[in-house]
């Protein structure tokens, strides 16, 4: 395992610091508009270096897998992925070309994973959380280190859950997604010198999505559990998109209304609030890695416990930016 997480994280940093540096013609880079919290042209080639240190990494441990784990189907699924979401980064593929390439990719994993047992309401629902996990990535990646961070801490909690009740496999597989993703954030982290694109977000998005319905198949975490190790991610995203719907919003357009997006826009700055964004994910995968070993009653005083954290935060957040609005109104008011 240390060799392939080492692998991974090598290749990712070295194409990272190679893409960052690099100003090819061939480079698209991530142009600032109306919508961005960075105010200068970056490179958004991140999601390559991800995914070729996620491939390097799985490549190098072919060695260890086992028939359990349908990494063919993982490999096949991750590249057709990859391939919209890289012509979407250079170009523009419609949303409904990319939701239905997203349907097809979740459809063959969930198969996979034997997941589908007959059940076509089921099987919808496990459906649309995958496609749905892929999208909620892609919209969380917003601020410098954010989705690189949410990778690192996220999955490096399941490879410590899945090694230690001894799935070598899945801990394999979490272990070098956390490692390409930290070789990525080397060169993300405020100021970030590159962004990881549609390729890189997609590919976490379904990359975290598999592992908690393959994790919660196997009975290694619960379901709501592993909905929590993502829950910075999971909550903000849904809660967002519904309030957009709810508004009559084209919500699928890129905005600024994501509860980091306000915090960064409040004041605190990108890195200041990614740090507190690590701080909150470290608390849910600690929480989850201690809510394993409970009863389920006790998961749920968990996830209840958690319920009540982001209803404050977001109330928080929201009475911040009231006062700060009534402060701009004294200051703009004639005397």
């Amino acid at each position: 395992m240390l060799i392939s997480t080492l692998v991974a994280l090598l290749v990712a940093a070295l194409l990272s610091w190679w893409f960052s540096s690099s100003r090819g013609r061939w480079l698209v880079l991530d142009i600032p508009n109306e919508r961005s919290l960075h105010t200068t042209p970056v490179p958004r080639a991140g999601g390559i270096a991800i995914l070729a240190g996620v491939v390097a990494g799985f490549l190098a441990s072919l060695v260890l897998m086992e028939e359990t784990f349908p990494a063919p189907a993982v490999f096949f699924s991750i590249l057709v992925l990859a391939i919209v979401s890289l012509i979407d980064d250079y170009g523009e593929v419609g949303i409904v070309v990319r939701l239905l390439a997203q349907a097809g990719v979740a459809l063959v994993l969930l198969f996979a994973l034997g997941l589908v047992d007959g059940n076509l309401l089921v099987s919808t629902i496990l459906l649309l959380f995958l496609v749905w996990m892929i999208n909620l990535y892609n919209f969380m990646d917003g601020m410098d280190g954010f989705a690189g961070g949410m990778g690192c801490i996220g999955f490096t909690t399941f490879a410590l859950i899945a090694w230690q009740n001894g799935a070598t496999e899945l801990a394999l597989i979490c272990a070098i997604t956390a490692a390409a993703n930290c070789g990525f954030l080397l060169f993300n982290f405020p100021p970030a010198r590159i962004f990881m694109g549609d390729t890189g977000s997609t590919l976490l998005g379904l990359l975290a999505g598999c592992v908690i319905l393959y994790s919660h198949d196997s009975g290694l975490v619960p379901l709501w559990l592993g909905i929590l190790v993502f829950s910075p991610f999971f909550v903000d995203a849904t809660v967002t998109l519904t309030r957009r719907i709810l508004h009559l919003e084209v919500f699928w357009k890129p905005h600024k209304k994501h509860y980091y997006q306000r915090v960064v826009q409040y004041g605190w700055g990108h890195g200041r609030t990614v740090l507190c964004e690590y701080v909150l994910m470290l608390a849910c995968g600690i929480s989850v890695i201690i809510g394993v070993g409970l009863p389920v009653t006790g998961q749920w005083l968990i996830i209840g416990g958690w319920v009540f954290i982001y209803l404050l935060l977001m109330v928080a957040i929201q009475v911040a930016e009231k006062r700060k609005d009534r402060r701009n109104e004294i200051i703009r008011s004639p005397p």
